[in-house]
């Protein structure tokens, strides 16, 4: 006698979805249900952006930056269609962030206009600064600048 134990020899199955199977509905898996998915309240809405704007600005930061010292630089870049750009300071510091909703006046910058403007550190850890309420004071001569509008201004 051999050690090896019999077993009995089954049919191979076969498979669930098979349409000569008698027993296909009784093995089908029961039809997916639809999860309602918990309304997420960010759902429908743009990410934030992380540059503090007039609108998001807490009322702290804005007091400070009102608060504190005019300084004067020289429009280095200002892109209309990404909403930002830099001033170089009239001191030669480090080059400062400006965000399109801290420009006041009817111009958009353009490179080589002298502007004014006050200080605020960005958020979350206050080590970066961006320019806030900036004002053209000089436009660069020779230079067509284009009003928020859309009208171009020659000069």
């Amino acid at each position: 006698m051999s050690s090896k134990a019999t077993r009995p020899m089954t049919p191979p199955l076969k498979s669930p979805g098979s349409p000569c199977s008698p027993t296909s509905e009784s093995l089908r898996p029961p039809a997916y249900r639809h999860r309602e998915r918990s309304p997420s309240p960010m759902r429908g809405f743009l990410i934030p952006s992380p540059v503090p704007t007039r609108r998001n600005r807490t009322y702290s930061a804005s007091v400070r930056a009102a608060e504190g010292p005019m300084f004067t630089g020289v429009c280095k870049c200002f892109s209309r269609a990404k909403g930002h750009g830099f001033i170089t300071p009239s001191d030669g510091g480090k080059d400062v962030f400006v965000h399109i909703s801290d420009i006041e006046g009817e111009y958009v910058p353009m490179e080589g206009d002298e502007v004014s403007y006050k200080m605020c550190s960005i958020p979350p850890k206050n080590e970066k600064v961006q320019a806030v309420e900036v004002t053209i004071t000089h436009l660069k001569p020779g230079t067509k600048h284009e009003t928020w509008s859309g009208h171009v201004i020659s000069d």
